[in-house]
């Protein structure tokens, strides 16, 4: 009595003999990795290499009476006194890079508004604006804000006219650096706000017209969720490299109550013997801002931006 043999055992069954890939399938696997080549070695070379330096460096100890050497060790110390010593080089830092990135938000977001809706032929006029300072250095922009806030400058003079200048003075205070940031960084939430914007359907905003809802209500509901990827995303490139500049303050503010930056800089540059420390305030400085993305982007949804 015979049995029927089971389909998988049939001749020419392609689960018996599996069709080998194509080589065009196999050709395009290859080219997508060797598109990524380039740029893992940029990273690694650039980004990753440089990181386990400055790591490797953090852990160092300074040979007694020899300044500027140095042997490799596990000197945690180095990390101790980054978050004891120069907390209040934190705490400052991290208050005037949120106060630069909630005043750039209150300009950026009505200029954003009017690019994106109101701006008409206008528009390329207007981009054209916020993207010309780049066309200068980060550097030339500070001082010339240093210029425009002296004492002798329009600003100080109209402000003292209308007696709105107590202290009689704005450079070389907190005031003019948190200005200077904000000025610097503006582009930087410009831009990502402005893209959400224009990206946005104008109907569905006119719906909320429809619906008997007022301009106020409407921007809460529609407008500003719908323009929230732009919001995160600005907010991000305005507070990470504002919380550790070292320019605005060392051209516009007091010589007192330096940034974490500053300290960074000069214990690399003016104060022998300070890599290890400079580079544990890096780490700290990195890891502090990692943190609080984290919690930030965690708390409004990785979706936003998308």
């Amino acid at each position: 009595m015979s049995a029927l043999a089971p389909v998988s055992q049939v001749a020419g069954d392609p689960a018996v003999h599996p069709t080998p890939p194509a080589p065009e399938t196999q050709k395009r696997s290859w080219t997508a990795y060797l598109l990524l080549l380039p740029g893992v070695l940029w990273l690694g070379v650039f980004f990753i290499l440089p990181l386990v330096q400055l790591a490797s460096v953090s852990l160092q100890s300074r040979y007694p009476g020899f300044p500027g050497y140095y042997y490799r060790d596990l000197n945690f110390q180095n990390y101790a006194a980054a978050l004891t010593d120069y907390a209040p080089h934190f705490a400052r830092s991290f208050l005037y890079a949120g106060l630069a990135t909630f005043l750039a938000f209150v300009i950026a977001y009505p200029l954003a508004y009017a690019m994106a809706f109101k701006a008409g032929r206008w528009r390329n006029l207007m981009m054209i604006c916020v993207i010309a300072p780049f066309f200068t250095s980060f550097i030339l922009r500070t001082f010339a804000w240093s210029q425009i806030l002296a004492d002798e400058g329009w600003v100080v003079g109209v402000l003292s006219f209308l007696n709105l200048l107590p202290g009689g003075n704005i450079i070389n205070t907190p005031v003019a650096v948190v200005a200077g940031l904000t000025y610097n960084f503006l582009p930087f939430m410009v831009l990502p706000i402005y893209a959400s914007l224009e990206r946005a359907d104008p109907r569905v905003i006119e719906a909320g017209g429809d619906l008997y809802a007022n301009g106020f209500t409407t921007f809460r509901t529609v407008t500003l969720p719908m323009s929230m990827p732009g919001v995160l995303a600005g907010t991000l490139l305005t507070f990470i490299p504002a919380a550790g500049d070292f320019v605005n303050m060392e051209l516009l503010g007091p010589q007192r109550g330096k940034m974490v930056g500053n300290v960074i800089n000069d214990q690399f540059l003016a104060i022998p013997g300070g890599y290890p420390v400079a580079a544990a305030l890096s780490f700290t400085l990195m890891a502090a801002i990692l943190a609080m993305v984290f919690l930030y982007v965690r708390r409004f949804g990785t979706e936003e931006l998308v």
